[in-house]
């Protein structure tokens, strides 16, 4: 039978985390309760106490108490907590883990999380869940429940949720994955606008024996993608979605971190890269954008989604930031370029087309990038067939 770790705050939460924790064993499942408290338990006795966790993180309980700096006992709990939960399940002691709290229990229990493997069932029962929780949950297959109510007492709504939430991490704790068939990963990046690319080279990669993984470049999936391929899993990348880029530059809401493009280059993961869709940052519906844009030209994606025109002189920035990025690369890379548009809408008679724009961009890639590094230069857009087989059949190169 699968065994539980629970992780909360007994000096605040004792009422709380005894009702999970009888509902996750009246399941028939064992817990493991890890006290991340400061002022110690009020009446439940843990089985990891906070003085082993704050000892993990070379602090000592006694003396975060008394020092009375709420944010440097939740730095030290957060540091003790990550190393504790990672060895529970690197020993395998522990097949899934749940926590509860507001914010500062939420960054502790969510931070154990994010040091856990994929697939290890994470649950996280929050007051924050209902807002923006792409910082607590980064890159990882955290669940996030509201709470609804505040995690204070027990309660006909908090009944209901807890209950549930240790339904939930028991259900995921007991399910079998079926095996499929392991073939070697490439990971893909895609936008609306590469959409036809990406899948017509998904195709033609999955019969060459690969399985791909296609990732949307809306900043968590090119942080995603990043964090799998630093973890060893992929074996080949067809990064032609590079646009996150320029919502980092520009200040679009799809960033994808500075760091963005750097995995597979360092770690020698054989890459095909294109600069697709930085001809475009991405902001919310019109209402959110910021007024210095005012005079910029705008394409409604859909009624959630607003695209800005990237100019020439953000485009030469992409561009040396693009090959500042590929010229990082350890292992064998190949940049393409599509020069009759990098987007279906920044082709010839779309609303995007800005041949003086491109130029920019095409000229900063080959002016800023490593003599050594191959660039194909194509006279069609993003989407042609031609492009797409040239550039996945150069993959298939690039790996044997």
């Amino acid at each position: 039978m699968p065994v539980i770790a629970i992780i909360g705050s007994l000096d605040t939460k004792g009422t709380e985390f005894s009702f999970l924790k009888d509902q996750i064993e009246l399941r028939g499942h064992k817990t493991v309760l890890i006290d991340v408290g400061i002022m110690g338990p009020d009446h439940l006795t843990p089985d990891v106490p906070a003085s082993e966790v704050a000892s993990a993180a070379g602090e000592n309980l006694a003396e975060l108490a008394a020092a009375n700096d709420r944010g440097r006992a939740v730095a030290a709990m957060v540091k003790g907590i990550c190393k504790i939960a990672a060895g529970l399940c690197h020993e395998k002691k522990c097949d899934a883990f749940i926590s509860m709290g507001g914010s500062a229990g939420t960054s502790v229990g969510t931070a154990a999380m994010r040091a856990l493997p994929l697939g290890v069932p994470k649950v996280m029962v929050s007051t924050v869940a209902g807002a923006d929780v792409s910082d607590y949950v980064g890159v990882k297959d955290i669940v996030m429940i509201p709470s609804i109510v505040d995690v204070s007492g027990i309660n006909r709504i908090s009944r209901q949720v807890i209950s549930q939430a240790a339904g939930c991490v028991c259900g995921m704790a007991e399910t079998v994955v079926p095996e499929g068939e392991d073939r070697p990963l490439i990971a893909a990046s895609m936008f609306g606008n590469t959409t036809d690319c990406v899948q017509a080279a998904s195709k033609a990669l999955e019969k060459a024996g690969f399985e791909v993984l296609v990732f949307h470049a809306t900043g968590t999936g090119g942080k995603t993608m990043e964090s799998l391929i630093d973890d060893g899993y992929i074996s080949g990348v067809f990064d032609i979605t590079t646009t996150e880029w320029a919502d980092e530059l520009v200040g679009g809401v799809l960033k994808g971190g500075p760091k963005r493009m750097e995995a597979a280059a360092k770690g020698g993961v054989p890459a095909v890269v294109a600069p697709g869709c930085l001809d475009m940052v991405n902001f919310w519906a019109p209402s959110t954008i910021p007024p210095k844009f005012e005079d910029r030209l705008f394409y409604e994606h859909n009624p959630n989604i607003t695209l800005m025109r990237t100019t020439p002189e953000e485009c030469t920035e992409l561009g040396r930031i693009f090959a500042q990025k590929v010229n990082l690369s350890t292992g064998p890379v190949t940049v393409f370029l599509p020069l009759k548009g990098i987007s279906v809408i920044a082709m010839e008679g779309q609303p995007f087309h800005w041949p003086d724009a491109d130029e920019a961009l095409f000229s900063a890639i080959k002016e800023n990038l490593r003599p050594d590094i191959p660039v194909r230069e194509m006279d069609v857009d993003i989407n042609h067939p031609s492009f797409v087989e040239a550039a996945w059949k150069e993959l298939l190169n690039l790996i044997n």
